[in-house]
């Protein structure tokens, strides 16, 4: 008997056997789905005779096909990130957005008002933002949020922000680190790390909880005004030369940060892991082949852009994709 109405999209997904958020995300080209899942669902829709929504299609005809990443340069010293972290979320949303025939448009200015977002969006210079880093931004970024501004941030999880972000567990993060500290029997703990930034204090917070289980410890912060390696650097040299009792454990912002106060301590003959335990952030590839190497907590950011990508889709689709918080975990090195 021939079909007497048009199959719709809820009809291929349950032939197919998934959920319409999948069948979605295959015919847009996510990379967020395996080969196999993607063949059965195509070789379905085609069977069927879906095709594509054409007023959808017209109505992204007319979007600016870029969308706009935003990099946290005031963290950084005359806005120079050095970071291979940034580089490799940077990959994977580069990756992600030419799957779909869209353009990366990097950190334009003017955007450090309300304002500068909503013109760009207005003017159709960009679809939608991806934010990388928080930073000290979370006020601005939820003001941005209230404008109706398709946004996906790369920082803190909080139900509070307003908007959709993805990252790591940064309070376990935290957490982890101090246990590991103390299952060393270390006392003496150093946090660097300028806590104005909401991932940063979560970590230091965890960091705290840790401490509370044990007993006698002792936290000092050493807050970093710029984020780029010779100015945590020089902080941390200025820092070991002027205290009375050296740390014997650190925890530092991110992995680069990590490699600083190396730098910084081993120039005082401070070494870990001999004087000291040390754990990084982020596990970028140089931490594992740094001397030492460096202990740290990994965050995934082999599917971080194309997570921040899809998310930002279905916002863009008139979604309203929930936050994504990331699995966190230790991996244990030589620091």
């Amino acid at each position: 008997m021939p079909r007497t109405t048009r199959p719709t999209m809820d009809d291929v997904a349950r032939i197919a056997k998934v959920s319409k958020p999948t069948v979605s995300r295959v015919l847009s080209g996510s990379p967020l789905v395996s080969a196999e899942t993607r063949e059965r669902v195509l070789a379905v829709a085609r069977e069927q005779g879906y095709a594509l929504n054409r007023h959808a299609q017209k109505l992204r005809r007319e979007r600016a096909n870029a969308i706009a990443v935003v990099l946290d340069f005031g963290s950084h010293r005359q806005g120079a990130i050095g970071d291979p972290f940034i580089f490799e979320l940077l990959a994977g949303i580069s990756e992600a957005l030419s799957v779909r025939d869209l353009d990366l448009l990097l950190s334009p200015s003017g955007l450090d008002t309300v304002e500068g977002f909503v013109d760009l969006h207005r003017s159709r210079g960009a679809d939608g933002f991806i934010v990388l880093g928080q930073g000290a931004r979370d006020a601005l970024l939820r003001k941005v949020a209230r404008k109706d501004i398709p946004m996906v941030v790369w920082g803190a999880v909080s139900d509070a922000s307003g908007y959709c972000a993805v990252g790591s567990d940064n309070f376990l993060g935290g957490r982890l680190a101090g246990e590991r500290f103390l299952s060393f029997g270390r006392r003496r703990w150093l946090f660097v790390g300028n806590r104005q930034h909401e991932e940063i204090r979560l970590r230091f917070e965890g960091l705290q909880a840790a401490a509370r289980t044990g007993q006698n410890i002792e936290i000092e912060v050493l807050s970093i005004e710029s984020m780029a390696f010779s100015a945590v650097h020089d902080q941390a040299h200025a820092y070991l030369k002027a205290c009375t009792e050296r740390p014997d454990a650190v925890f530092t912002f991110s992995d680069t940060a990590a490699m600083a106060v190396i730098g910084a301590f081993n120039a005082e003959g401070h070494l870990t892991p001999r004087d000291y335990s040390l754990i990084g952030y982020n596990d970028i590839p140089p931490a594992a082949h740094f001397t030492p190497s460096i202990t740290t907590i990994a965050q995934q950011t082999g599917v971080a852009g194309a997570l921040l990508v899809e998310k930002l889709m279905q916002t863009l689709d008139g979604g309203r994709p929930r936050s994504a918080m990331l699995p966190t975990r230790l991996v244990a090195r030589q620091t």
